[in-house]
């Protein structure tokens, strides 16, 4: 796990990809190896961004890292995975006017390692997008993400636009990101809120599975 997150914390692809290979290697759950490994390197340059210790450019240069490992990875998780009953499929993407993905791209991985069938819309995604996307892929699950506060009104428009588009009451609504909180996920009328990957996916799993919240 610390090379994993050496890897990313030294913004080395390369390292990131042999870290994730010798995780293979010995037998390492490949969920753990991004959990404890990959995103704490993220979790750490992130945190360092934050206090003005390290820069945006250092930032997108550790979620590389951590995107090659993840690479690594998936083929193996995906794998363990092929005889697992299909969860249904998860719609995830970060709304629009923001482009920070590390937090979703941790999602989806792990989402996929669960059951999911991940429809992944990446970032800047409009209301409408998120609407058409869980219509025609009658997806169980819509999680957005935003890491900035001025495009948190833009996941309350999201669910207006799965309204009017007639789907909201066949979909679970999931909020998270930095700038999101329990409070505004019940303002908006979202169906849930995490503020990390594993318990997100958790989250994912009740409300299909219908155990609630």
């Amino acid at each position: 796990m610390l090379q994993l997150r050496k890897a990313v914390e030294e913004f080395s692809t390369e390292h990131a990809r042999a870290a994730a290979e010798l995780a293979l290697s010995s037998g390492v759950d490949p969920v753990e190896a991004i959990e404890k490994g990959l995103s704490k390197g993220v979790q750490e340059v992130g945190k360092k961004f934050a206090e003005g210790e390290a820069f945006l450019p250092e930032l997108i240069m550790a979620a590389e890292a951590m995107k090659a490992g993840v690479e690594i990875l998936r083929p193996a998780m995906v794998a363990r995975n092929l005889r697992r009953q299909s969860l249904g499929t998860l719609v995830i993407g970060t709304v629009r006017g923001d482009i920070h993905d590390i937090g979703k791209n941790i999602v989806a991985a792990i989402s996929e390692t669960a059951g999911f069938n991940v429809v992944d819309l990446g970032t800047d995604v409009g209301p409408e997008h998120f609407a058409t996307k869980a219509k025609e892929t009658s997806a169980k699950i819509v999680a957005m993400s935003t890491l900035l506060t001025v495009t948190t009104p833009e996941q309350k428009n999201s669910i207006d636009a799965l309204s009017q588009e007639g789907v909201r009451q066949n979909v679970k609504v999931v909020v998270g990101g930095a700038a999101v909180t329990s409070n505004w996920a019940d303002e908006i009328g979202a169906d849930g809120y995490s503020d990390n990957a594993a318990e997100a996916v958790e989250l994912f799993k009740r409300l299909v599975l219908g155990n609630g919240i």
